[in-house]
């Protein structure tokens, strides 16, 4: 019969955290690496939720699909992915899978998982839903304490933003609901046809707000500051300055170091869900024939140089992602990592051939079918690219990543360049350095290039107040 797949997807978490040298204790997820095989540089298309989870569903990028940001609050710059545009769970039931769906949406404000064949669960982030505050919630008033209290941002007239804390024994309602109801599920699934269940919690989305239980598995004496949290940001983009010095610059370093002993126990709570969902797999007796994939839908910076959650700037900690694949009758040389550049894109056309039908030639991703079966495939990517148009401020930044070097456009300021051997940590801007011209040059055309084969027109406009790339579109069809 047909492979199952079986979709564990955390919100906000950081690639790092699931490595076994990492501070963070996930055992079960360790255990999990054992038998699968770990894409090691997988990221995100984009540093937010909606789009990312987009790009998830339908192997496109924003600019394919049309999601750019939060498709629930009134800054949204589209509502749903474009018309007609397809989902993997289409080729799924085409293929004649049953679809199970517990947990986070937030993919389509006009339609929701049962619109695209999903049996629902338990599911949050679906029309009707709204996130933020209109005039009316600020007319009632916000919580602005007189003094800053520990683990909390002041944001006079917005109300304070707690960062990290402890919250029940029991763990987080949502993210309780979403594992026991596919637990439920798992144990009257029909043996008779196969199925595809997408489980996805909260965690450990801010506010890092944990059971006290796991917090005690940690000492925050052992919790080190990032290596570039004292990052000056005096070479970057401003807006990045003045998300370290007026917001996040509030915590004193040893607030930074619990916040991060906090996203560390969420990764831990996370551990256990996601052991608690293996343990309902294997209880059903179908382990051997499910694919079972372990992700997240963007990072977090978690302290590095000095910043919190996501969005700009595009720095690696907000786009690379945990991503691993268990699939006993699929995996050769289970327990293998993976180094080659793989895209939240690529999951949706690995489902699709997995169920037996053909991945459509548009997509961007690729299947990861060849290297479960340790194989090399032709013409891999050798370069990563990202697309935001701005969280909820909208700004225009596009970057691209080889293994050598990272260059960002941004917009709404001066770019960026990063040797990455000499600098991983992304301390020193090279964007006006003479001697790396020819580099810049070289990863802008890479840059538009993408662009020009993704659909990605929002930056041709040519006008002199907004043409502002050291490179234009025409370097994409340069042979310089």
């Amino acid at each position: 019969m047909k492979p199952n797949i079986l979709i564990f997807m955390t919100d906000h978490q950081r690639a790092d955290t699931v490595r076994p040298e990492h501070p963070a204790k996930m055992p079960n997820v360790n255990a999990f690496m054992q038998e699968a095989v770990t894409f090691s540089q997988a990221y995100c298309p984009a540093p937010h939720c909606c789009p990312s989870r987009a790009s998830f569903f339908t192997g496109l990028y924003p600019s394919q699909h049309g999601v750019w940001n939060n498709i629930t609050n009134d800054q949204a710059l589209s509502r749903a992915p474009k018309e007609g545009t397809r989902l993997f769970s289409d080729d799924l039931l085409a293929a004649g899978y049953d679809l199970y769906y517990s947990g986070k949406w937030h993919v389509s404000y006009e339609e929701r998982p049962a619109d695209k064949g999903w049996q629902e669960l338990f599911v949050s982030s679906v029309p009707g839903v709204h996130h933020g505050r209109g005039w009316q919630d600020y007319k009632k008033g916000v919580n602005d304490s007189k003094t800053r209290q520990a683990g909390t941002i002041k944001r006079p007239g917005y109300g304070d933003f707690r960062v990290y804390g402890t919250g029940a024994d029991t763990g987080d309602t949502h993210d309780e609901t979403t594992v026991n109801e596919a637990v439920k599920k798992l144990a009257e699934v029909n043996t008779d046809k196969p199925w595809c269940m997408y489980v996805g919690v909260n965690a450990p989305h801010d506010p890092y707000v944990v059971p006290q239980k796991y917090l005690d598995m940690y000492d925050l004496n052992d919790v080190p500051l990032p290596g570039n949290y004292h990052d000056s940001m005096r070479d970057k983009p401003n807006l990045y300055r003045r998300l370290k010095e007026h917001v996040f610059g509030q915590l004193s370093e040893t607030e930074v170091r619990d916040a991060i002993r906090h996203f560390w126990a969420f990764c831990s709570y996370i551990d256990d869900m996601f052991g608690r969902l293996l343990t309902a797999l294997e209880q059903s007796g179908q382990a051997d024939n499910t694919l079972v994939l372990f992700c997240a839908d963007h990072g977090d910076y978690c302290g590095e140089h000095g910043l919190f959650a996501k969005g700009i700037p595009a720095f690696k900690g907000a786009y690379h992602v945990p991503a691993i694949i268990r699939y006993p009758k699929g995996v050769v040389n289970p327990g293998r990592s993976v180094d080659a550049f793989v895209s939240l894109t690529d999951f949706a056309p690995t489902f699709t051939e997995v169920s037996g039908e053909t991945p459509a030639a548009s997509l961007a991703g690729k299947s990861l079918m060849p290297y479960l079966k340790n194989e090399t495939p032709d013409n891999w990517r050798t370069a990563v690219f990202t697309q935001c148009d701005g969280v909820e401020l909208y700004y225009k930044q596009r970057s691209v990543m080889t293994k050598d070097y990272k260059y960002v456009f941004n917009g709404f300021d001066f770019d960026e360049l990063y040797d990455l051997n000499a600098d991983p940590h992304e301390l020193t801007n090279l964007a006006e350095n003479p001697e790396l011209e020819d580099v810049k040059k070289a990863l802008l055309q890479q840059l538009w290039q993408f662009a020009y084969e993704h659909d990605d027109t929002s930056m041709l406009n040519p006008y002199v107040t907004v043409g502002l790339a050291p490179y234009g579109p025409a370097t994409a069809f340069s042979n310089d």
